[in-house]
């Protein structure tokens, strides 16, 4: 764009074609409830739509207010959709509507959409919904057609408006749509739930009571498997996977045997669409009786309802649908009239375009395949994601009898190295327990290295890391107070000391968790260290584990995604405290060494004006260009700013510094405040997507250091010395991928302990954009249409596509 806001990119002037795009931005739901995340997305789509050129509309109360028009259809503004991230529901309004499903109410919404030349949809919806706008695209020309008939529209109109487009976004917190790894609104849900069952979960334990929870999910088990495997659930009931006959009694048999274990809680979560082998429906309180009947527990029902569709978006929430708004932009942009009606999707964290009916096609299978008693196949068309959740938690929950376990020989350590990362415990009990699966004895190392080295070491059984899941910082404990899963070490004998006095144990796996930098430097060193001591010639994985999210060979860390969060919750509550008093902007430091990654996403999801990074380097008229800009935006409608800057992105362009420059700028236009938030990010209860993460990518860790003791054990030990058997677990956009340490050298910048490339920097424009700065966007990163694909994992383990 030039000065004048026209379209000066010759690439936005191929792709829009010399005509003035119209999009109409449409929230629709079969229910009466928004989803939460909703309003990011239509503040994407506002903005972006404005960016590229193009005049937005809002159509209120959804597919109603298309079909009644009027003042229900209305132009939206820049400042329309501000102060919007924070907000839950929609603030445009979501309705049912039967007059659409009939005929002449779809050709009422064309007589509107027409009147306004609107011939682009952007509809965010559940599958229903996206649905009923494929088939009001399908019957367009006919509609025309009829309308041109009436003498509603002239002959002229109907050409110039001959083809309508549609892009769609998924809004569902039951996670219920096939073809995306995450709906809006999902995330959201998840927090409200855990939130819930974590406090449940103190009462429970004090008073030794059984908790029955009752989460949505009529037709989806996605909530009630998740939520299980994130709190360590005693059992869970899904639609997808009826239990078996004479499940009431095994059930009953665990509850008691974890009270016997010093238990003093149990927890079991049912999906409100819980049914067993004959379809017919598992209540909360046929589960309640049971239990009492049978056992006498105290037992209590808590039945969460609508609460899991309210309160403020997560961070996560807000990222994906502001992703997804400038997406479908993009896709709107690049349609012809032979485009089918696509919906963007999140594949990893790539955005990719879908063909919409493919999609529904798909989703309806899985409900077909339940209602034909298919429930395996139903668990697979779910996706591998959903399906693997299952296999973890059946891994994790149910404990073999110990006849029934295979006997390894191998004693497997877990290790602590670095700073505390939510999530870390979540990762040791699914390590713990995988291991003692695989009939491991496993030992936890207290202190680190040090704990190590002074032998401080200690057997940790099944029972021990029981509701570890919730807990953040590291229970184990380590100078700095992290866990991190990083090397196992051989069948043979380890001297853990040079002291006569420290007796050496026989030590034939060690699993330690690493975070970031410093665990990957550790394991460089063990692995140079196997040249002069055979004692480190065993299999090592690190799992990366820290706020920072800057571990090389991984696009996600276990703890970054509660840090997100922590920080994007004071953002809301800091920009709320300027509400009532005049212009304010508030400069706020974040923690990531020189890693942009905190400051960069956390202000896209906070609606930052800007993010100062290390990694975008910047100069004192960059930061001058940045406070003329919000001294702009305040002299119109804008109250407060909010502006981010990595601890470490610049030696002398400090916090205070940017802080007295933007006071001293702003004089007369607005004022200023600071803030640093420190190790408030590192603290609190693990995010829902920490706590399954580092579950599911600790067991397939653990899962790996099995397989590789078996692959190297001769001749009574352990001996291994490839460079494929000092590993990096780390996620490579949708899939885990396990990659030598050595090879992620050349990657890695060490002074600064970042990776040299990084994804989420792509991210970055997308923020500029939305902040309303004339900025370049790369749209060659942007997603392209494919077709709906399931690959099915080879294995057939848990460990398959974790």
């Amino acid at each position: 764009l030039d000065s004048d806001d026209n379209v000066a990119d010759p690439l936005w002037r191929d792709l829009l074609h010399s005509y003035y795009l119209t999009i109409a931005y449409l929230t629709i739901s079969l229910t009466h409830f928004s989803r939460l995340g909703m309003n990011a997305a239509v503040r994407a789509v506002v903005r972006m739509g404005i960016y590229v050129g193009a005049k937005v509309y809002f159509i209120r109360e959804g597919y109603q207010g298309m079909v009644d028009g009027g003042d229900n259809i209305k132009e939206a503004s820049w400042e329309s959709v501000s102060s919007m991230l924070q907000v839950g529901g929609t603030v445009i309004g979501s309705a049912r509507c039967k007059e659409f499903r009939t005929h002449e109410g779809r050709l009422k919404a064309a007589h509107n959409l027409v009147q306004r030349g609107i011939t682009n949809l952007c509809v965010i919806g559940g599958d229903g919904s996206l649905t009923g706008a494929n088939l009001f695209r399908e019957e367009w020309s006919g509609l025309l057609g009829e309308l041109v008939e009436q003498g509603l529209i002239d002959a002229d109109a109907a050409q110039r408006y001959s083809a309508l487009h549609i892009v769609g976004m998924v809004g569902s917190i039951d996670n219920d749509f096939c073809g995306t790894d995450m709906t809006i609104g999902t995330d959201s849900a998840l927090h409200r739930i855990i939130e819930v069952v974590d406090a449940i979960m103190t009462t429970a334990q004090s008073h030794q009571r059984t908790f029955v929870l009752e989460v949505m999910g009529r037709h989806c088990g996605y909530l009630a498997l998740v939520s299980a495997l994130a709190c360590g659930a005693d059992w869970v009931l899904i639609p997808e996977m009826p239990p078996e006959d004479g499940w009431e009694e095994k059930m009953c048999q665990k509850l008691s045997a974890n009270r016997a274990g010093m238990k003093r809680l149990n927890i079991i979560i049912v999906a409100e669409g819980a049914i067993d082998h004959n379809n017919k429906p598992i209540t909360t309180d046929y589960v309640k009786n049971l239990v009492v009947k049978c056992l006498g527990f105290d037992t209590r029902v808590t039945i969460l309802g609508h609460v899991q569709r309210g309160g403020t978006p997560s961070a996560f929430d807000r990222i994906l649908a502001s992703r997804m708004g400038v997406e479908a932009v993009l896709a709107l942009l690049e349609t012809t009239a032979n485009t089918p009606a696509c919906v963007v999707s999140l594949s990893g964290n790539q955005s990719v375009r879908l063909p919409l009916m493919e999609c529904v096609q798909m989703t309806q299978e899985v409900q077909k395949a339940m209602d034909e008693k298919k429930f395996e196949d139903a668990v697979k068309l779910r996706g591998r994601s959903f399906e693997n959740n299952l296999k973890t938690y059946k891994l994790l929950a149910h404990r073999k009898p110990e006849s029934e376990l295979p006997s390894s020989n191998f004693n497997v350590a877990i290790l602590n190295v670095g700073a505390p990362a939510a999530g870390m415990n979540a990762a040791v009990r699914s390590a713990v327990r995988v291991g003692i699966s695989e009939g491991h004895k496993m030992f936890a190392v207290n202190d680190g290295f040090e704990g190590f080295y002074k032998g401080q070491i200690k057997e940790i059984k099944w029972a021990d890391v029981g509701g570890w899941t919730g807990q953040g910082g590291s229970l184990p404990g380590s100078p700095l107070g992290t866990l991190h899963l990083c090397l196992s070490l051989p069948f043979g004998k380890l001297h853990l000391s040079t002291k006569p006095t420290c007796q050496p144990i026989n030590c034939t796996a060690t699993k330690a968790l690493g975070s970031a930098l410093q665990a990957y430097l550790s394991l460089l060193e063990l692995l140079t260290a196997r040249g002069k001591y055979d004692e480190f010639c065993v299999p090592m994985v690190m799992v990366p584990a820290t706020v920072s999210n800057n571990v090389p060979g991984s696009d996600l860390s276990i703890g970054a995604d509660t840090a997100l969060n922590a920080i994007t919750t004071t953002c809301d509550r800091i920009k709320q405290s300027a509400s009532g008093t005049k212009r304010r902007v508030f400069i706020i430091e974040t923690m990531g060494g020189y890693c942009g990654y905190l400051a960069s996403v956390g202000g896209l999801a906070a609606g930052a004006d800007a993010a100062y990074i290390y990694e975008e380097p910047f100069d004192i008229r960059d930061l001058q260009a940045n406070v003329e800009h919000l001294t702009e935006k305040m002299k119109t409608s804008i109250q407060r700013g909010l502006v981010l800057r990595n601890e470490n992105c610049n030696e002398n362009y400090t916090t205070d510094f940017i802080y007295q420059l933007y006071s001293e700028e702003g004089k007369g236009v607005f004022d200023c405040r600071k803030n640093v938030l420190g190790h408030m990010q590192q603290g609190g209860a693990p995010s829902p997507f920490d706590r399954n993460f580092g579950t599911k990518i600790s067991a397939k860790a653990m899962q790996w250091v099995s397989k590789k003791l078996v692959e190297t054990f001769r001749q009574g030990r352990v001996f291994a010395n490839t460079e494929d058997s000092c590993c990096l677990l780390g996620m490579r956009r949708r899939a885990l991928v396990f990659q030598p340490v050595v090879q992620l050298k050349e990657d890695t910048d060490f002074v600064h302990r970042i990776p040299k490339e990084q994804w989420w920097l792509k991210l970055r424009p997308l923020m500029k954009i939305l902040a309303k700065y004339k900025t370049s966007y790369d749209v060659s990163d942007s997603g392209q249409l494919e077709h709906v694909v399931r690959n099915r994992p080879k294995e057939s383990d848990a460990s398959a596509a974790m």
